[in-house]
């Protein structure tokens, strides 16, 4: 298992770097690093977990993470399958807080940024033309080098801090990086609940898996995920019920079930609880847009 935090990516010789990902499924392992990071899907489709967070992925998202806000962008299972002949795509710039050094970022120019950078603390993720318009200076920034790279960059993190289409994506701050022994443990956690979220989920089987006693396994989540395994399974089942919402034609009973819900009076509670809105309401809005 890879370690949680990893050394900069980020050479020396350099004050920022920016990738472009191509891949049968993005990195499958939660985890976080010391800079900050701007990604953006360009192909793919799957569950984001960034802090607290969960949420659905596809093309066009767009987030701004801060420093140690652990993270893990997980390709839907079609991507895992010996014969699939789907891939991914993405742009990723990293930099670190005083990619401009120490003194310069401490200039009055630079205080817009600064504030993007404390904010991006809980992850932001930005929307409409914002987003739109980011995405197209980083397809262009993957074609510069030098100067003009370092202008396109500081154009892009300009249009961010002076953005109001985001929403901060984590209820909590990370500040301290994680170590090793819980990016093993999280990432277990991860696979199991994704493996098994829609059927059948045992606390005890899944503490046994960790070597963790179920009481033990419950304090530990509750407190690194700030709400309770089972909200966390709830969730997830509730984001899946939002993909198949706003991704197919199936009737909300179908839906229901495919979801992991025994009973659809169940299932119309807990979406509205989640979502504030009734699972047709929420298919109706997502099409109006």
């Amino acid at each position: 298992m890879k370690a949680a935090v990893q050394k900069s990516t980020i050479p020396e010789t350099q004050m920022f770097i920016i990738k472009k990902l191509e891949d049968k499924h993005f990195d499958p392992v939660w985890h976080s690093h010391c800079e900050y990071q701007l990604f953006v899907v360009l192909e793919g489709t799957g569950t984001r977990f960034i802090g607290d967070s969960i949420k659905s992925f596809g093309r066009g998202d767009l987030v701004f993470t801060g420093a140690n806000l652990p993270h893990l962008w997980r390709s839907d299972e079609a991507y895992f399958k010996k014969d699939s002949q789907l891939s991914v795509h993405g742009i990723v710039i990293y930099l670190q807080e005083n990619f401009m050094g120490e003194q310069m970022m401490q200039k009055e120019e630079m205080l817009l940024i600064k504030k993007l950078l404390k904010k991006s603390a809980r992850g932001l993720e930005f929307y409409g033309e914002c987003k739109d318009l980011v995405t197209r200076m980083m397809k262009a920034l993957t074609l510069m080098s030098g100067l003009e790279s370092l202008i396109q960059l500081l154009k892009i993190l300009q249009v961010l801090a002076n953005s109001k289409t985001y929403h901060y994506v984590s209820h909590t701050a990370y500040s301290d990086p994680v170590n090793e022994n819980e990016t093993d443990r999280m990432n277990k956690v991860y696979e199991y609940a994704l493996a098994n979220f829609r059927s059948r989920i045992s606390l005890p089987e899944l503490a046994e898996i960790l070597c963790m006693t179920p009481s033990s396994f419950s304090r530990y989540f509750t407190a690194r995920n700030n709400r309770t395994f089972s909200k966390f399974i709830m969730e997830l089942r509730i984001k899946y019920a939002c993909k198949l919402l706003m991704e197919t034609n199936m009737p909300v009973s179908l839906i229901s079930y495919e979801s992991g819900f025994n009973t659809l009076s169940n299932f119309n509670k807990q979406f509205k609880e989640i979502m504030n809105k009734k699972p047709l309401e929420y298919k109706i809005q997502f099409s109006s847009i």
